[in-house]
């Protein structure tokens, strides 16, 4: 099967420009934090993949069913409704982390927070660091 073209794949916009924009200012303010938590952990440099997500570390990768393609490491949106942290596909359910994050909802890799104050910042910091490491181990070995 060949490389399959992602939707969603890294652009050149100003990652300080598309946080700015955001209209509701606590998802601003939560966007900032998470962005230096990010980066903190990843030592990556931000990079928007598509127009609403901000993207850490890049990899590649290849299904047993042989589709494969470019992916984004770690990374999040600040939406309307919440906080979106892609920080869950390679990590899976971490039922020991989770537990103690505080307020939040999950889908298939992805992280659903209302606001910061909601979760515990040194666990979400945890569980960034994991993803980003059981990503870059799964992907890049």
């Amino acid at each position: 099967m060949a490389k399959a073209e992602n939707k969603t794949k890294p652009e050149k916009a100003s990652v300080a420009a598309f946080i700015n924009a955001v209209e509701n200012e606590t998802r601003k303010r939560d966007a900032k934090t998470i962005l230096a938590m990010m980066k903190k952990v990843t030592g990556e440099k931000p990079v928007m993949w598509g127009p609403s997500i901000i993207g850490f570390g890049r990899h590649h990768y290849k299904y047993e069913s042989g589709r494969e393609g470019d992916g984004l490491t770690v990374g999040f949106s600040p939406r309307k409704a919440n906080m979106v942290l892609y920080v869950l596909g390679s990590l899976g359910g971490d039922a020991p982390l989770l537990a103690k994050l505080g307020k939040y909802k999950t889908g298939r890799s992805c992280l659903y927070i209302n606001k910061m104050e909601d979760v515990d910042e040194k666990i979400l910091i945890k569980i960034i660091e994991k993803s980003y490491k059981a990503t870059k181990k799964k992907w890049d070995a």
